[in-house]
């Protein structure tokens, strides 16, 4: 079976645009979702189409440069971290690691166009119910097996196991893939099974998604960074017999040290490896374990060649070094939610004091010293197209104050926030400004600093913690995955049906006007919740050797080294 666009709803995506109701790169991604490949959707939209590499129809790869030459080790300072289940990752640097070795059915690149990778298209019903994917010929993994339809099936059979509590079964399309059992966990949570047929191959080659509501983000759900697909005969810890489908294999893994990748060219079972994706230029690719707080300074001193990224009080310093410094917009954020089953964070009156004690605009002024964005505590940002803009978000001391009187803490009350530096010291700093502000509503609190390894432990369970959340291209992602009632990554346990059904309409709207309003419930209801306080929008910023050529800067930070090269 091939895939085909939906011209249907590629067609209304069209007429939007000339009358002025999309923008042409919120056309773009419209119409590649719907099935269209990347070049032909550029040309309707009268754009020239990014090079990408010419031997893939509608590659995901960005294409080799014309003095490109092959060999050498690409040295990158990043954190090194396990690599046990790439269901169960919970942060980028082991997708990263795991990246060059596996690979994704879609890839959303930083130009926010999500292409196929694994898949060679897809197409969606008219209602968004039914999606049909279909994948490239000639794909091999590894140890020599053929890599077929049925494989997809099976990991996706596997997140949807409420027992493996991969976060994966947050996202829309495979939450819509499930239903309540009748059943409840012993916190109350409905206990949810796959729908039966819902997930049906076709042929060796084709895959058909049964949707229990429409989503539009299919796509983009299967190119999250916890979504790589494994073989079959997986094994935790995956690191153990890493077999994939991708350019490299693992030659050596040394948590907290380094994770050393090498080309491959021959298979497991001995015969020779040719990688579907074409031809990629780097003999080997090491990941060397530096802080984010080092690794400018590893750069500086010549123990790597790029860097995972650097923080806003390091910027002075990477425009003394030499190389290049690649900033990207992004939704990247830290989010201080509170968890509202826990007291004193069941009040809401509690909750609310805390957000109008902290001006969120201050706040990322004084972190980022202008390069932020602030936050508008409900975690969509402008940078996504179905943001709605709400009305400006106040400081008001003397109304927190009043609410805490009301919750029975007239003299103030004291907390502590857990934050464990995961992506730099920016994240204490934010927390310190504000415990400052929010001494003058009485609210006298306390950072405790853990080592980030510590705090990845206790996130999800600590009553105050500061979490940073990465980029993910739409904020119904991001909401589906912290914020739905019961999924694994619900850190706030935020739980409000009148929310999920929101979340769920505003979902199945492809109209960006529609969508947009819709959102605006959707957030509403988040940010009235005084779950969290989420301060500002990051940017992120990365930096490379001037010898490294094609190193991507991706919003998401993902690294798509295909067509990196590194100069003798």
């Amino acid at each position: 079976m091939t895939s085909r666009p939906n011209h249907t709803l590629v067609r209304r995506a069209r007429r939007q645009m000339e009358d002025g109701r999309l923008d042409r790169r919120q056309f773009l991604r419209l119409a590649t979702l719907f099935g269209l490949g990347a070049t032909s959707a550029y040309a309707l939209a009268g754009l020239p189409a990014p090079a990408r590499a010419s031997d893939l129809t509608d590659s995901p790869f960005p294409p080799l440069d014309a003095d490109a030459t092959r060999g050498g080790t690409l040295r990158i300072g990043m954190g090194v971290q396990k690599m046990d289940d790439p269901a169960l990752f919970s942060w980028g640097e082991m997708a990263n690691q795991a990246r060059h070795i596996l690979d994704y059915v879609a890839l959303t690149g930083a130009d926010n166009i999500t292409r196929p990778m694994l898949a060679s298209g897809w197409t969606p019903s008219d209602d968004l119910k039914t999606w049909v994917i279909t994948f490239r010929e000639g794909i091999t993994w590894h140890n020599g097996d053929a890599f077929t339809a049925e494989h997809v099936a099976w990991n996706v059979r596997r997140w949807l196991d409420g027992t493996l509590g991969s976060a994966n079964i947050g996202l829309s399309t495979f939450s819509a893939l499930v239903e309540e059992s009748g059943e409840t966990e012993a916190d109350g949570t409905p206990v949810r099974r796959p729908i039966e047929g819902a997930i049906e191959v076709v042929d060796p080659l084709t895959l058909r998604l049964k949707l229990a509501k429409p989503v539009l983000s299919v796509p983009e759900d299967f190119s999250n960074f916890s979504c790589p697909i494994v073989h079959p005969s997986f094994t935790a810890p995956w690191s153990d017999n890493p077999i994939g489908t991708g350019a490299y294999r693992l030659k050596e893994l040394v948590v907290g040290e380094r994770c050393i990748l090498e080309r491959m060219t021959t298979r497991t079972d001995g015969e020779s490896f040719v990688y579907w994706g074409g031809e990629v230029m780097l003999d080997e690719i090491h990941y060397y374990d530096f802080s984010v707080d080092n690794q400018l300074l590893a750069l500086a001193g010549g123990d790597v060649d790029a860097i995972f990224e650097f923080g806003p009080e390091q910027k002075p310093l990477a425009e003394s070094i030499s190389g290049k410094i690649l900033p990207v917009e992004t939704a990247y954020c830290l989010v201080c939610r509170m968890r509202m089953d826990t007291a004193p964070f069941d009040d809401v009156r509690v909750r609310k004091a805390v957000q109008l004690s902290v001006d969120n605009a201050a706040v990322a002024a004084f972190a980022f010293a202008g390069d932020a964005q602030a936050g508008e505590n409900h975690h969509v940002s402008p940078v996504h197209p179905e943001y709605f803009e709400l009305p400006p978000i106040a400081r008001d001391v003397e109304q927190a104050k009043a609410l805490l009187a009301q919750a029975g803490y007239p003299d103030g009350i004291e907390l502590t926030i857990d934050v464990g530096n995961t992506d730099g010291v920016w994240q204490q700093t934010v927390c310190e400004a504000m415990r400052d502000q929010m001494a003058d509503a009485g609210i006298r609190l306390t950072v405790n600093l853990m080592p980030a390894t510590k705090y990845w432990e206790i996130w999800t369970e600590t009553p105050f913690g500061a979490t940073s959340w990465a980029h993910r291209p739409l904020g119904t992602m991001v909401l589906s995955q912290a914020y739905r009632a019961g999924v694994p990554w619900n850190e706030s346990r935020f739980s409000n049906p009148e929310f999920d059904a929101a979340l769920d309409a505003a979902e199945a709207v492809f109209d960006p006007d529609e969508r947009r309003e819709k959102m605006e419930t959707v957030e509403r209801l988040l940010q009235d919740s005084g779950v969290i306080v989420q301060p500002l929008w990051r940017p992120i910023y990365t930096m490379t050797s001037d010898k490294v050529h094609g190193f991507p800067a991706h919003p998401s930070k993902f690294h798509v080294l295909n067509a990196t090269w590194v100069e003798s």
